[in-house]
């Protein structure tokens, strides 16, 4: 875990998910595959070690109006490609609508995240971005940042479906995708966040309601993995059906990315 957290001053759950064996017996190139969160509260120092990294490619996963309401910093002279999300949110992200309307508890945050997961690999601005990820992937030698807000949901989903196409084992896959619960302070965190959501809410939050809300459970992943089989047969099936990731695109991914 040490080796693939990245330590910065205001950017959470910053870590490369690279290193992973495949099946076909190679390992994932190291320091080309990062997620985190958001950015829009890095230091300078914190845009230093991003220039450091040599970002080629950021892909935000956040709905426009969470960008417009934290946009993100990015080092002097940034050269790379960002794929964003265009695709309208109606002006509030689904987490932040669920917040205002229910209350908080353990329960109801882990059925509001079921209910997401089934339904986020199929929304059109997950879509769109995902596709266009995967082509950054098999164009660029640079590395490549994705990130969602808290960079655990839709950021897990994509580095999961990544490791997939990659041939790395669901065990890992699965392992690498919990690594938020360790990477990021919930317990730390979470008095300042209850504080933020009720806020912005009008609602309180239990403390433990909060801890689960910041975190991940495998059910979520699987969640979104049987609606994808269901749906596509597989998640190669998704991959090409959706996606549009065929044979050859796959092969030049995996030729940029393992060795």
């Amino acid at each position: 875990m040490n080796d693939r957290l990245h330590s910065f001053d205001a950017l959470d759950n910053f870590r490369d998910y690279g290193g992973y064996a495949t099946a076909a017996g190679a390992s994932l190139h190291r320091g080309r595959l990062f997620r985190s969160g958001h950015q829009a509260s890095a230091s300078d120092a914190d845009l230093e070690r991003l220039a450091a990294l040599d970002i080629g490619g950021v892909v935000d996963l956040r709905h426009p109006s969470e960008r417009q309401r934290q946009p993100s910093r990015r080092p002097a002279g940034f050269s790379g490609t960002v794929v964003e999300i265009h695709h309208d949110d109606g002006g509030e992200a689904p987490h932040m609508a669920f917040l205002k309307s229910t209350e908080l508890t353990p329960d109801s945050g882990r059925r509001f995240m079921i209910g997401s997961y089934g339904r986020m690999p199929f929304q059109p601005g997950h879509v769109d971005a995902f596709s266009r990820y995967f082509r950054l992937l098999a164009e660029t030698d640079r590395p490549v940042l994705i990130h969602c807000a808290a960079g655990k949901d839709r950021t897990g989903l994509l580095a999961a479906l990544t490791h997939h196409l990659l041939g790395v084992h669901r065990d890992d896959l699965i392992e690498d995708y919990l690594l938020t619960n360790t990477a990021v302070d919930l317990e730390g965190r979470a008095p300042a966040i209850a504080r933020q959501l009720e806020a912005r809410t009008g609602r309180p939050a239990a403390h433990d309601a909060v801890v689960a809300f910041l975190g991940v459970e495998p059910a979520y992943l699987d969640t979104a993995i049987a609606a994808i089989e269901a749906q596509h047969g597989s998640l190669d099936g998704y991959f090409v059906q959706v996606l549009g990731v065929d044979a050859g695109l796959r092969d030049r991914v995996t030729a940029r990315l393992a060795a």
